[in-house]
């Protein structure tokens, strides 16, 4: 079996805005696996400072793992626990190679185009008449969830984009959650949550910045808004940290997003967690 890899970059048509800052380009890596006539593809998830692999070593190790391919996806992935999104990377072109069709990982009526999946529709942050183009614009495109990231324009003003979606569409016809990405201070966030459920949000993704267990603990038990914890996983990689965090969090909602937590197989292991 041969491995190599590539770096693709991805720009986006407009940049986007979380309470981190502007997203101009993704960057990702891509594994390619040959054997015989057949070929595999993965990809590394990179997002520059979000993901814990993050790390001016991340190509030399991307390049150990092609170079040691003979080891096998188990030993490899035990090898890169640091390293998540290189551990989905070689996840997926090791099924790639194996799938009929190197591109359908998962058949099902959605790869076959019978069925849908529900998504959100995304709101990128901005000023508020950006925001506010964005929701009709996923609304008028038929979306029955929308996310909105919430935390880098006033607060009040935030709160009334949510107020006028809510004026023209109840909770059952428009499901809401935002996403902070840590935005709120600890020792303001349990009002903010308060206002925030008053407009009937399903949930609030990491409302407060993660490694802050304590305080996460605490507005999780207190807030009638209920929380899901997202950057709070990344860079946690041992099964006895896993459990020690939701024992100390007991969070509502956990976000698995394979790319920062050791992918799929990172993901069943904080499922059988929770």
């Amino acid at each position: 079996m041969e491995a190599s890899y590539k770096k693709h970059l991805l720009e986006f048509k407009r940049p986007s805005g979380t309470s981190r800052g502007i997203l101009k380009t993704k960057e990702s890596w891509f594994i390619i696996l040959k054997e015989g006539d057949n070929c595999g593809i993965g990809e590394c998830g990179l997002l520059r400072g979000l993901s814990v692999d993050d790390r001016p070593d991340y190509e030399s190790k991307l390049k150990w793992a092609c170079d040691n391919i003979h080891l096998g996806l188990s030993q490899l992935y035990e090898s890169l626990i640091e390293f998540p999104s290189i551990q989905i990377g070689l996840e997926t072109a090791f099924m790639s190679l194996n799938s009929d069709d190197p591109f359908r990982l998962f058949p099902s009526d959605f790869t076959e185009r019978e069925a849908s999946i529900p998504i959100n529709g995304l709101i990128w942050m901005g000023d508020q008449e950006f925001m506010k183009q964005q929701i009709s614009e996923k609304i008028n495109q038929g979306f029955s969830c929308i996310k909105m990231k919430i935390g880098a324009i006033d607060f009040s003003s935030e709160i009334e984009l949510l107020k006028g979606i809510r004026s023209e569409f109840s909770a059952s016809d428009i499901e809401l959650r935002v996403d902070a990405n840590g935005a709120f201070e600890p020792n303001e966030a349990l009002e903010k949550l308060k206002v925030l459920s008053d407009l009937e949000l399903h949930s609030i993704e990491q409302p407060i910045k993660p490694k802050q267990w304590q305080e996460m603990a605490s507005l999780c038990e207190a807030s009638p808004l209920p929380i899901a914890l997202d950057e709070e996983l990344i860079g946690v990689f041992t099964s006895e940290e896993k459990n020690k965090l939701l024992d100390t969090i007991q969070p509502q909602y956990i976000i698995l997003k394979p790319s920062f937590i050791g992918g799929f197989q990172g993901s069943h292991e904080w499922i059988d967690f929770a």
